[in-house]
């Protein structure tokens, strides 16, 4: 296993799209993500990665089925990320915010299951797959530009916001991740530069969106290593 670090930072974005891509292009791009990871980290890290960056996206094209809405496969960006493209006009901002935040939330989970599996194994693999796939969700929730946190945040009214920031200075306080000020601080810049104010608040994107940065924070915290990697 190569170092975590060589893996890059995660991009992932939603788009819409009224023409559904060939599945080939996804099972390609995900063959060209694992083989260059796998390059990159070693084979074994390089496909679990894959696999963490595909649940992920998972979970966005998931929620987006379930709600009857037109969906393509992900596609692979190695070096950037991974997107789903959907049809989103016309979906409410509430609805749009849940698919974004499905993703991490599909994140956690995956990340979850690797920490189960270093619990009962006590294999480092375990805990760095554990560890890099919450830190990249976590990250992934920044919300800023097209990352699913900036997408979520179109939802959330100034107040809700400005408690997206609070709660994330808490959670950086009380976890000890210097990672959570960077989610802070883009939640801050939404909620007093931002003019893309939603004409309704939205309680139940604010609490999804803490919950799944809580969920994360606590496999990070938990996990042994620092940063990327293993200590």
């Amino acid at each position: 296993m190569g170092p975590a670090g060589s893996i890059g930072a995660l991009s992932d974005r939603s788009r819409t799209s009224q023409t559904p891509r060939f599945r080939w292009t996804s099972v390609l791009s995900f063959l060209a993500f694992v083989v260059i990871y796998s390059a990159a980290s070693g084979v074994k890290f390089g496909i679990g990665f894959a696999v963490l960056i595909l649940i992920h996206e998972m979970g966005h094209f998931v929620d987006i089925k379930r709600r009857g809405l037109p969906a393509d496969m992900p596609v692979f960006l190695p070096g950037l990320g991974a997107y789903v493209r959907w049809q989103a006009l016309g979906v409410p901002l509430e609805t749009r915010a849940a698919v974004s935040l499905a993703g991490p939330l599909a994140g956690f989970l995956a990340s979850l299951a690797c920490a189960a599996l270093w619990w009962q194994t006590g294999n480092p693999f375990w805990a760095a797959l554990a560890r890099v796939g919450a830190i990249l969700n976590l990250l992934n929730l920044i919300p800023v530009w097209a990352l699913d946190g900036g997408q979520a945040a179109l939802a959330l009214s100034k107040t809700e916001r400005i408690v997206v920031m609070i709660g994330c200075v808490a959670l950086g306080l009380m976890l000890g991740q210097n990672m959570f000020f960077l989610v802070a601080a883009g939640a801050g810049y939404r909620a007093f530069f931002a003019g893309d104010l939603p004409s309704h608040p939205s309680p139940p994107t604010t609490i999804y969106f803490l919950a799944v940065l809580t969920a994360l924070g606590a496999i990070i915290r938990v996990m042994p290593g620092q940063g990327l990697g293993l200590r």
